[in-house]
């Protein structure tokens, strides 16, 4: 990032000579009209300021024309690291052919950057800072390590406060963001099932009177790191939601990304968790070993889904339920397959 850095500032530094370089100049309010509404839904989640998401995507990204924008869709320059799976796209940088993170679209980079600063105890201080506080954000990504050019921060700030992008930290921002995302964000977050599509927002919910099981009950069998107790439910291990846990701080106990927490427990970022509800650490099952359950009061089919560690997507299909079914008390619920227990 260090060669690309400078070239940037002394372009900034004396607009002049821009034009001498390029013959198209850097789209910042085009660039700012395309991914506001995309920063402003990560803040939301991810607690990151709008405006340093978008000043750091038109620095790194040179306005999503830089090669990794164009051709890998990387507007945040990140490398690929050891615990990259993904697709990978080799361009020289600090060094040749180095190896960059390659997304399917620009709002998965996004999302990506997002994880990145969540999920990597060097930035864990930032989240401690006010929504508002720009400049001690733009400050402490140079401190954690994120880019190696010393005018990282000046960089930074001056992009924010040139295109007035601290306007989109408003909370007030939040507000209206939020109700044009809303259905967005459920379609997105939707699986298919034989055809059927069962909501996010229709399946996560506890009942508020739901009284989450005794860990008594279950089978102790390691300790974390931290010293936290894992049980195994269905063959899976498991752990028990305790006060003060969050999302970021239970992935790095387990040395797991917070995407493999929400994937494992049919769960979503904006999801809250809930004081002693059972998480996941691998993969729920297709089936129980239990055949049947009588839905009770209170209980929600995702809430039977955990307690029995059994992938919420089969339960609806086992049941043929809809997302907006709700089984009534003394209903059976199959937890295999029909087919399976004749």
């Amino acid at each position: 990032m260090k060669i690309r850095f400078f070239k940037l500032f002394f372009l900034l530094s004396f607009p002049g000579m821009l034009h001498s370089q390029s013959s198209k100049s850097p789209d910042y309010a085009g660039y700012i009209a395309t991914y506001k509404d995309i920063a402003i839904r990560e803040m939301k989640i991810y607690h990151i300021p709008a405006s340093i998401s978008l000043a750091q995507g038109i620095i790194e990204s040179s306005c999503g024309n830089s090669p990794l924008a164009t051709e890998a869709n990387n507007h945040f320059g990140i490398k690929c690291h050891k615990d990259w799976g993904g697709e990978t796209y080799y361009y020289d940088d600090d060094e040749k052919q180095e190896c960059f993170r390659k997304y399917a679209s620009a709002d998965e980079s996004y999302r990506d950057h997002s994880l990145f600063l969540v999920n990597k105890q060097r930035y864990a201080a930032l989240f401690s800072l006010d929504l508002t506080d720009y400049t001690g954000w733009a400050m402490g990504l140079k401190q954690a390590g994120y880019a190696t050019n010393p005018e990282y921060p000046r960089l930074l700030i001056h992009m924010i406060e040139m295109n007035r992008l601290d306007q989109y930290d408003d909370t007030v921002a939040l507000q209206k963001v939020a109700s044009t995302e809303n259905q967005k964000e459920v379609e997105e977050n939707s699986l298919t099932v034989e055809n059927k599509r069962i909501t996010h927002e229709n399946c996560m919910l506890f009942d508020k009177h739901y009284v989450m099981p005794d860990p008594a009950n279950y089978t102790q069998i390691n300790v974390s790191k931290l010293g936290r107790i894992i049980y195994e439910n269905n063959g899976i291990p498991c752990i028990f939601v305790k006060k003060g846990d969050t999302w970021y701080g239970l992935a790095s106990e387990f040395s797991l990304t917070t995407s493999q927490l929400f994937k494992e427990n049919d769960m979503e970022e904006a999801d809250k968790l809930s004081i002693g509800q059972i998480l996941y650490l691998e993969a729920k099952k297709r089936k129980s070993f239990v055949k049947t359950h009588v839905f009770k009061e209170y209980e929600t089919v995702f809430s039977v889904s955990q307690f029995y560690g059994i992938k919420l997507s089969h339960l609806y299909r086992y049941n043929h339920l809809k997302s907006t079914e709700v089984p009534l008390p003394g209903q059976i619920l199959h937890l295999t397959n029909p087919i399976w227990n004749f």
